[in-house]
């Protein structure tokens, strides 16, 4: 009588009780313990995964897998997978990062491209003779007379770190606007319009076009007018009689953006000039010329690293010099003994085609205490104190 799970037909012959002898042998020398089954690459899905739905009776096992003894649901496991290689990606981009930052550190972004620079100047009539003299008495006798010498009377006030600008940035920029200011202001070559150079090397390249063009073409047009860049005297007109010009003023800073620093320069240039033509010996022929400027220069990092400046705008104010005068190209002083003149600024005609002069009707008024006091006539004798006045009786002393 065949028992249950015999083959219907019987036993086969020669696969008798050898072939279980033999199963079990072959399996004799495999532990299984839990380290085998870790280590298996395939893992049969359990009871209730089975239930669930899956493609297929087994899944492989990889270094991503959970390994617990007792996996949980197959979305569990898919979960847990890509949590690691989320880290994993992380991790990498976090240490490319790191070696970039290393190699190639941060740079704040550049600053915008310059504007072009607007300037104002406007001519200061006498209001009475000009007067003259030499050049130390002029001084003496003016209100320049406690002004410094050169560049010594333009001087920094207390350096202070911005919200994103360092002491050292902060000093970086006063001394460059204080080189612009004696490079245009004191050079004589630059004053007698022998030179422009030294000024234009401290200009932002943005700016050296319209500057190029402001010296090939000056004029009153509020962009163009070489007196907006620097201080020149009309070659024909004047000349300089004393190299010792009287200054005065101050520097202020301030930040106007993260990568923006503007310094802005109140300064009075007193200068001592004397006519181009005649007697250029004369000891008593020059008279005072005051020029008083104010600039605002702006400066982003790259400007400061390269020691330049883009001059945002300046207003100038200069005489004494007539008010039809265009001092555009050049300053025209008004040579000692000249007298006020009731000409008006030149006229100016709204029809007219092309780019009006933007200053023209802009004259001011030289205050009179801003001249030098005028001196005594040479020669007056002085009267004794003996001396009575006629028509009066001396009394004898007693």
């Amino acid at each position: 009588m065949a028992m249950p799970g015999d083959p219907p037909n019987g036993t086969p012959e020669g696969a008798g009780g050898a072939d279980d002898e033999f199963r079990a042998d072959e399996y004799r020398s495999v532990v299984f313990d839990e380290d085998f089954v870790r280590a298996a690459r395939l893992q049969e899905f359990s009871a209730q995964e089975r239930m669930g739905e899956h493609a297929r009776a087994v899944r492989s096992r990889s270094i991503w897998s959970s390994g617990g003894s007792h996996p949980g649901p197959r979305s569990g496991g898919g979960a847990a997978r890509q949590g690691r290689i989320i880290v994993l990606c992380i991790a990498l981009a976090l240490a490319g990062a790191v070696y970039m930052g290393l190699r190639n550190p941060y740079v704040p972004p550049a600053g915008a491209p310059a504007e072009a620079m607007t300037s104002t100047v406007v001519p200061l009539a006498p209001s009475e003779a000009v007067p003259g003299g030499r050049p130390a008495d002029l001084y003496e006798k003016s209100p320049a007379a406690q002004y410094r010498v050169g560049a010594a009377g333009i001087t920094f006030p207390g350096v202070r770190r911005t919200r994103h600008f360092s002491d050292e940035q902060v000093q970086t920029a006063l001394t460059i606007a204080k080189d612009y200011l004696v490079q245009s202001s004191l050079d004589p070559d630059v004053l007698s319009g022998e030179a422009s150079r030294p000024v234009r090397v401290l200009l932002d390249p943005d700016q050296l076009t319209q500057f190029d063009q402001s010296m090939l073409a000056p004029a009153g047009n509020g962009r163009h007018a070489i007196t907006g860049w620097l201080v020149r005297f009309d070659p024909a007109t004047a000349v300089v009689a004393d190299t010792r010009v009287r200054v005065s003023g101050v520097l202020a800073f301030a930040e106007t953006a993260p990568n923006a620093l503007e310094v802005t320069s109140d300064h009075t240039f007193v200068y001592a000039v004397r006519p181009a033509t005649g007697r250029p010996a004369a000891a008593d022929g020059a008279s005072l010329f005051t020029v008083r400027r104010e600039l605002r220069l702006r400066f982003d990092r790259d400007d400061l690293t390269a020691r330049r400046a883009e001059l945002v705008s300046a207003y100038v104010m200069a005489g004494p010099q007539a008010c039809s005068a265009d001092p555009a190209a050049g300053f025209r002083p008004m040579p000692a003994g000249a007298g006020p003149t009731t000409t008006g600024p030149a006229a100016t005609d709204p029809y007219a085609s092309g780019s009006p002069r933007r200053t023209a009707g802009l004259c001011g008024m030289l205050a009179p205490m801003a001249t030098p006091e005028p001196p005594e006539p040479p020669g007056t004798p002085e009267t004794p104190a003996s001396t009575a006045a006629p028509g009066r009786a001396v009394s004898p002393a007693p």
